[in-house]
């Protein structure tokens, strides 16, 4: 009469065969642990469906991001000044930083592999380099599929908000209010003017952007630029509101007296894709209610 296997000889046989290697194949590894010191890496890894498990400075983080945090994130504090005690008891496999933070690479390395990438760089255009991070981190993680899905959307995106300008649309200058005499413009090695690219329209500031502790340009200036619209991509705080608002030089701008003025609240002019897609879903919105 033939015997049949009892369940402790087919958990054995299992295990035997777990141990010859040929069913590993079907057992998914762990998704790496990730940890964002820089804000434009942090978002492109949230576009790829992986959430770091600690991002610096993350309340501030929280507050910008267009894509939601995982609960539970870790906050590293200063993104130029994180805790290194609190990233390494975070136990990440991989540390995303940019060329901002290459004076902490070596105490970086101590703890995880650091993917780095430059992408805001005087002179040049972020967006290519945003789109090449994303698929070099979707590379990195083991994930390339995803990237070319995520930058097939992005770029698609891209194309139906342009659909849904109108032709001719005024130029734009797209600034931050520093204080009631003085603003910060965004030139052409910016992530707001590489929106304004994919949607058609024109940056009327065709210089570099300018930054500093201060906001670095004159109010005045902007009246050089009669015909274009001023797209206000930061928060104003009461205060500078009501300076603003007894301003006489505000008030005699072409663009002011014209009503060309577009108030999108406060996008993160150093994020990643996400923030450049926020950034061209809010403005499409508003030149269409206008």
């Amino acid at each position: 009469m033939p015997s049949h296997p009892t369940r402790r000889a087919c958990l054995a046989a299992a295990v035997l065969s777990v141990a010859a290697g040929w069913p590993r194949s079907a057992v998914a590894a762990p998704p790496l642990r990730i940890a964002a010191i820089d804000w434009a890496m942090a978002e492109t890894t949230l576009m790829l469906g992986a959430a770091p498990v600690a991002i610096a400075e993350l309340i501030a983080f929280r507050r910008s991001a267009p894509l939601p945090v995982a609960p539970g994130t870790i906050d590293l504090g200063l993104r130029g000044g994180p805790s290194l005690e609190t990233l390494a008891l975070a136990a990440p496999d991989l540390i995303l930083s940019s060329q901002y933070y290459g004076f902490l690479e070596p105490q970086l390395t101590r703890i995880a592999t650091v993917f780095s990438r430059p992408v805001f760089v005087p002179g040049a255009p972020p967006l290519p380099k945003l789109f090449a991070a994303l698929r070099d981190l979707a590379a990195q993680i083991g994930t390339p599929e995803v990237a070319h899905r995520a930058e097939a959307r992005a770029r698609a995106e891209f194309a139906a908000l342009a659909r849904r300008l109108p032709a001719g649309a005024a130029p734009c200058l797209i600034l931050e209010i520093g204080d009631a005499r003085h603003v910060r413009l965004f030139g052409s090695d910016s992530l707001f003017h590489g929106a304004l690219t994919e949607l058609g329209l024109v940056n009327a500031w065709d210089q570099a952007s300018r930054f500093s502790f201060a906001a670095p340009v004159p109010l005045e200036t902007l009246a050089d630029f009669p015909e274009a619209r001023l797209v206000i991509t930061s928060a104003i705080p009461a205060q500078i509101a009501r300076d603003i608002a007894r301003s006489a030089l505000w008030s005699a701008l072409p663009a002011v007296r014209a009503g060309r003025v577009t108030r999108l609240g406060e996008i993160n002019g150093f994020g990643g894709l996400p923030s450049a897609l926020r950034f061209a879903r809010v403005l499409t919105a508003a030149l269409e209610a206008a």
